[in-house]
């Protein structure tokens, strides 16, 4: 009888085991929802980062830190997993800091004032969409046409207003300047509404910030040059995104 009951709680003690083990596999599946691109992009990132830093001979921490969060952030966004924000605060902090040395006060005030208040903003609405209470990643959506038609015209409207007040103040490069300030800050409002379409805006800002950094590189711009590398890398994952959210959002309809 005591051997019986030996075994019945063995087998009782190596069933929790299992389902205790299936419940923490099941658990990290949800919050590990990266893929071989995603791994791709990220180490392609960290590699790039110290192979231009044993080139120059000297480590550039600031520019590597947001480099690195900046890529591990927007991997992240493309997967529509929520701990996307956690690097965004480390990222939006740094290239607020290094936009304002290399004196784009435009973008240094957009990522201070903007896009890091955004990060919180984001975490708590993506918390409210997410797929089930265990889950980090959301229930991503799509525009309808009229959606889509009212989203070109504002972002037109809106890029050719304030790049025209922007020239009246003197700026060098305003359309230029305006696109980048217009399309992120809308592009970055509907990635917290959840939608798909903020894909086509990133790639656009994304194209803009890499010829905008390359010429601040050969004028000798710090931390050009990382910056080129973020913002490369910006636009791989950017087309990524609009592929897996176009999926995503699809099997939601």
């Amino acid at each position: 009888m005591e051997s019986l009951e030996q075994s019945s709680f063995l087998t009782f003690h190596c069933e929790n085991n299992d389902i205790n083990q299936n419940r923490k596999r099941d658990m990290l599946k949800k919050i590990n929802t990266l893929n071989w691109f995603d791994w791709l992009l990220i180490s392609g990132i960290v590699l790039l980062n110290i192979i231009y830093s044993v080139l120059e001979g000297e480590a550039d921490f600031t520019g590597v830190a947001a480099a690195v969060s900046g890529v591990i952030c927007v991997v992240l966004v493309a997967k529509g997993n929520i701990l996307n924000y956690i690097f965004g605060v480390i990222n939006v902090s740094l290239y607020a800091w290094i936009s304002w040395k290399a004196q784009l006060y435009g973008d240094a005030l957009l990522n201070a004032l903007y896009y890091l208040p955004m990060q919180f903003a984001g975490w708590f609405l993506w918390f409210r969409k997410r797929e089930s209470e265990e889950s980090v990643t959301i229930i991503t959506r799509r525009m309808n046409v009229k959606e889509r038609v009212w989203l070109a015209f504002t972002s037109v409207t809106l890029t050719l207003f304030v790049g025209y007040l922007l020239s009246l103040a003197g700026d060098p490069q305003p359309y230029k300047d305006s696109a980048t300030t217009v399309l992120s800050v809308i592009a970055m409002y509907i990635m917290v509404k959840a939608y798909m379409e903020q894909w086509a805006l990133w790639v656009i800002v994304n194209m803009i910030s890499i010829i905008m950094w390359l010429i601040l590189y050969y004028k000798g711009a710090e931390h050009a040059m990382l910056m080129v590398i973020m913002w490369v890398a910006y636009l791989a994952n950017s087309i990524n995104g609009w592929i897996v959210w176009h999926r995503l959002s699809k099997n939601q309809r």
